[in-house]
């Protein structure tokens, strides 16, 4: 009986810290939502990856790719040889692509560490048969800048994140 006992509260405490650490973790990061606005432009759809790029401009995580299909990664060439080198699962940060005109909303998951730290957004876009820019957006991972509206080169119009 004392060993079930034993058992019993082993149990209880693990219930009981597992959500502090999950709460611990949510502390760490915020989520806000990205609204991307694309150019009027005719064509497929564009290829989307938002990266988090560090200080130094190398490429530290991914954050959001609009666009499912793998076969197209290649068209986002930067991103890619990053991706290629750490293949990391990102299935669960992937939406459709967006066309000429359209309108997206994304929800993006940063670290609280890395705001107002010398790190940057970077929008990178390929559309079949057209254009590729690098940084067809780069934000810099600011509050200030979070808060703004930020204007695209190529076929993003433009960007708008909100604290979720």
């Amino acid at each position: 009986m004392n060993n079930l006992l034993k058992i019993t509260l082993l149990f209880c405490a693990l219930a009981f810290f597992k959500p502090t650490q999950v709460n611990a973790q949510n502390a760490a990061s915020a989520k806000y939502k990205c609204m991307i606005q694309m150019t009027n432009y005719m064509g497929e759809g564009a290829y989307i990856v938002i990266s988090l790029v560090d200080p130094k401009g190398q490429y530290n995580k991914t954050l959001y790719v609009l666009g499912s299909d793998k076969k197209w990664y290649k068209s986002l060439k930067e991103w890619h040889k990053f991706y290629a080198q750490k293949p990391t699962n990102i299935s669960a940060v992937t939406g459709a692509s967006l066309t000429g005109g359209d309108r997206g909303v994304s929800v993006i998951e940063i670290e609280k560490a890395k705001i107002n730290a010398g790190y940057k957004l970077r929008f990178e876009t390929a559309v079949e048969d057209k254009e590729y820019y690098v940084k067809d957006l780069e934000i810099p991972l600011t509050t200030e800048a979070l808060a703004a509206k930020t204007d695209g080169t190529g076929f993003i119009r433009y960007v708008r994140f909100s604290a979720n």
